[in-house]
């Protein structure tokens, strides 16, 4: 009886397609990094140069990995850093800015 063979992903993280995607891997890190740093730290209002400045550069790094992502998995983990940086930049740009105190 002939079956149709489906790949196992399960055991993959991030590739679903059994291959490595480095660049993509680390963009994705990076992203969820700075979101989550973005956002907690837009929690306080003296931490409003941290909160936009790391919100910013997280929109851009996920904007980029999400231009060259090949899998759903990374697309997912990078729409979650997105948000987060998006959410702390916003937050961060409402308490002062990115210049916010400095000039």
């Amino acid at each position: 009886m002939a079956q149709a063979l489906r790949p196992n992903t399960a055991g993959s993280l991030f590739a679903t397609d059994d291959r490595a995607h480095p660049v993509q891997d680390a963009l994705l890190a990076v992203t969820l990094v700075l979101g989550a740093v973005s956002f907690i730290t837009a929690m306080f209002h003296s931490l409003h140069l941290l909160s936009s400045w790391t919100g910013l550069v997280g929109i851009i790094t996920g904007a980029y990995g999400q231009w060259i992502s090949e899998t759903t998995r990374e697309r997912f983990g990078l729409i979650l850093g997105l948000g987060a940086s998006a959410i702390g930049f916003f937050l961060g740009m409402a308490h002062g800015g990115l210049f916010g105190g400095l000039f």
